[in-house]
């Protein structure tokens, strides 16, 4: 992976961070990204050779655009872009402030973004763009509704890049990470099961990337979980719920 670049969103900590590490351990330049400065400092100081911060907050569109671009051309171009970043919260009292932050950051933050690593990766007609959705996007939750909601958002939109790159006949690689519960803050609520440690999903979701696999659960067994949520009749989900 020499001279391989990559650029992580959302490095500051849990996976996106130790992704970053990874990849960087595995002979990338690493640009990375994320709204808090001290973190994406530490990183990059403790590997000033493999590392290229930039502090942005991707609700801020303009700016994520501006870093993003600035981080291309420090790293002389890019071959990966992994988007981490992301947000939500448990709302059943449907706190606007709650959903409007929600939506900001996973779906116009997360279309900046993917829209455009895509539109690099056809200028050089090649590249890799890979994102973190949920397993949660497969069907609504009334204890976090625009979360469920923006999750679904990004399947389909990672999806619709997929058959963009085909239509064109373009080698763009267009990965789906579909995390169950991973033991970060992101992890809200009571009854959590099959919760995954942020080293294993990571570890998974890095060699997931290297694959160049479409669509990956992590952990494997979730893949359970999706298939159930998608067959389920909605008599049955919603008195689950």
């Amino acid at each position: 992976m020499e001279n391989e670049r990559a650029i992580v969103v959302g490095a500051t900590s849990g996976i996106g961070r130790r992704v970053a590490e990874l990849l960087a351990d595995a002979g990338y330049k690493v640009g990375v990204m994320g709204r808090r400065a001290e973190l994406l400092g530490q990183l990059s100081e403790s590997r000033p050779n493999d590392f290229y911060a930039k502090a942005v907050d991707v609700r801020d569109t303009k700016a994520a655009i501006e870093g993003l671009s600035e981080l291309l051309a420090e790293l002389g171009g890019v071959d990966l872009v992994f988007i981490s970043s992301g947000w939500g919260d448990l709302n059943e009292t449907l706190d606007f402030d709650i959903e409007k932050q929600t939506i900001d950051t996973n779906v116009a933050g997360f279309t900046c973004v993917a829209g455009w690593a895509f539109k690099v990766f056809e200028r050089q007609n090649k590249g890799h763009l890979a994102a973190i959705t949920s397993v949660a996007g497969l069907r609504g939750s009334w204890g976090a509704p625009s979360y469920n909601a923006s999750k679904a958002y990004q399947m389909n939109y990672l999806e619709a890049l997929r058959q963009k790159a085909k239509h064109q006949k373009s080698p763009i690689v267009v990965t789906d990470i579909r995390p169950g519960f991973v033991d970060t803050d992101m992890a809200k609520g009571d009854g959590l099961f099959w919760v995954v440690p942020v080293e294993k999903a990571a570890k998974q979701i890095f060699k997931a990337m290297l694959r160049k696999k479409k669509i990956v659960y992590i952990s494997k067994r979730w893949r359970l979980i999706a298939a159930f949520l998608k067959i389920v009749p909605n008599c049955i989900y919603d008195k689950m719920q």
